[in-house]
């Protein structure tokens, strides 16, 4: 028999294929997966962080990935960075064109709009979720990232603002990295007092415009604030000369950041004032501000928002008073493992070691264990490998006592009980009896 076999030539697809097929495939470069441990952190942040803003009367909004491209367009300015260059834009089926979201306010605003929450009304909400740029992907900084956001709808005046404010400083007070932050604030006064500044600045940069560079030029007559945000270094001086945006804030923008800054300061919240400060979108007005550090290089920015009270309107809605920021929980998380203080879960009380014959047992024991100890933590070793093995992944995972489901003991209607963070000798407890003796220790562990 010939075993030589020969590809026929009208299979010549067949080995791309299946080389194809053989290739491990990986995930988009930008977007990173979350694995279990930095998942467990980042649990445990969000945890501290849903009870704080609750305790401040804030509301969970969830939020569809996907929206229609105009909703960005029309919100954030054709002539952003995100717009021109970064959204992840295409064609539904029916030739819709839809966008992964790259922020969430605009997406907050349609929601409450659709929805009728903020006609009259006020409002505090919040909302966490990935978000998507294609910007080239670096630490703390990826195509996919993730972020906490708060928007609060019909307040006027400057309260609503240092609350913001407040609830972020607390945040950074339980998690114990504010002494690595520090906040800085501007304003952008109202829409006509900034027209008169652009007016200013341009005729200025104009006459400055062989030290611009391209990205700046291409800025210069469609988003000429954004060069005062430049990072490059040959720029600085000319953007330190130019005129100061604080110095034509029209009287009632001017008196509202005045009373903002008296009342961070009656509060305890430090902070700067850099009228250098914009923010890259175009729906904000009046206040706007960040949340810096300079534990992480270049992405040094880890919470940033401010007022936008034009963005309702121009979504469609009556003109509304609105004020919000974002999160971005990927730098938050660098800025903890700096600090080498990331939460961690808590560890199991109990670990279930079982002989691999009695598996079967063990698992109606455990699941009896955790209806009578709802509130216990409790996880199984699954009877794989030898009781010496499990013994020592039971010691691993943190938990404060092992059972042991055994032979011996099993016999006489009774597990091996033993405590992995003291020193003693292995119990054997009755199984009518267990739960109760659980139960006790454990109370007593808790007073």
């Amino acid at each position: 028999m010939n075993l030589n076999w020969k590809r026929p030539h009208l299979n010549a697809d067949f080995y791309q294929v299946g080389f194809a097929m053989s290739q491990r495939i990986q995930a988009i470069r930008g977007m990173p997966d979350i694995l279990p441990k930095e998942t467990q952190a980042l649990q445990q942040v969000e945890v501290l962080w849903r009870a704080l803003v609750q305790s401040y009367g804030y509301e969970e909004i969830r939020l569809p990935v996907v929206e229609p491209t105009a909703l960005f367009k029309r919100s954030l300015g054709d002539a952003t960075d995100i717009v021109e260059k970064e959204m992840f834009t295409f064609s539904d089926r029916d030739d819709n064109q839809i966008t992964l979201r790259p922020e969430g306010t605009a997406s907050c605003v349609r929601a409450c709009l659709e929805h009728g929450l903020i006609h009259n009304q006020t409002q505090r909400l919040w909302y966490t979720g990935p978000m998507f740029r294609y910007e080239r992907p670096q630490k703390g900084r990826y195509r996919q990232f993730y972020q906490i956001g708060v928007e609060s709808f019909g307040f006027k005046t400057e309260m609503m603002e240092v609350e913001h404010l407040a609830l972020c400083h607390r945040f950074w007070h339980t998690l114990a990295v504010e002494q690595s932050l520090s906040l800085e604030i501007n304003s952008l006064g109202t829409l006509a007092s900034r027209q008169h500044y652009k007016e200013v600045l341009v005729d200025y940069l104009t006459l400055h415009q062989e030290w611009l560079d391209e990205d700046s030029k291409r800025r210069l007559h469609s988003n000429p604030l954004r060069i005062l945000d430049s990072k490059n270094p040959e720029m600085q001086s000319l953007i330190q000369d130019a005129p100061c945006l604080l110095e034509y804030l029209d009287e009632a923008s001017r008196s509202h950041f005045e009373r903002l800054q008296a009342l961070l300061r009656d509060i305890g919240i430090t902070f700067r004032v850099n009228p250098r400060l914009v923010r890259g979108l175009d729906y904000y007005n009046g206040l706007v501000y960040e949340w810096v550090t300079d534990k992480l290089g270049a992405q040094g920015t880890v919470c940033a928002g401010g007022r936008y009270d034009m963005l309702v309107e121009q979504l469609g809605g009556q003109a509304t008073s609105a004020v919000g920021f974002a999160m971005g929980v990927e730098r938050l998380m660098l800025l903890l493992e700096a600090h080498n203080s990331l939460p961690m879960l808590k560890a199991p009380d109990i670990y279930v070691i079982a002989d691999p014959s009695l598996h079967h047992d063990a698992l109606v024991c455990t699941e009896g264990l955790r209806q009578a100890c709802p509130y216990l933590n409790i996880i199984t070793s699954g009877a794989e490998g030898s009781l010496k093995s499990q013994f020592k992944k039971a010691d691993k995972s943190g938990a404060l006592i092992a059972l042991i489901v055994g032979e011996d003991e099993w016999v006489k209607k009774a597990v091996g009980l033993k405590f992995l963070r003291v020193e003693g000798p292995q119990e054997t407890i009755a199984l009518e009896r267990l739960a109760s003796f659980l139960q006790n220790y454990f109370e007593s562990q808790s007073r």
